[in-house]
């Protein structure tokens, strides 16, 4: 067998996708969440991108200004599966 083909035997990569959501006020803690799921899955990361949604104001209070928005992070990922 040509060893190309051998090692496309050995191991087989599996594109996935995470989605992690969170609120901007909590930013550090989100990145750190992702960061720990990248060492943790030995994944390597083929992108990442998100989405930010301005919380909307329900009243005329300035503290309904700072309200937090959703922020949505979706990443795409490939991992090793065992060999076939």
């Amino acid at each position: 067998m040509h060893p190309s083909h051998q090692a496309r035997l050995r191991s087989h990569h599996v594109q996935q996708v995470k989605i992690f959501k969170s609120v901007d006020t909590e930013l550090d803690d989100l990145e750190k969440q992702i960061n720990r799921f990248i060492r943790k899955n030995n994944i390597r990361v083929l992108s990442i991108s998100g989405n930010h949604s301005a919380a909307l104001a329900t009243g005329s209070s300035p503290m309904n200004t700072f309200s937090g928005g959703d922020v949505t992070v979706i990443m795409l990922f490939e991992i090793e599966s065992p060999s076939r």
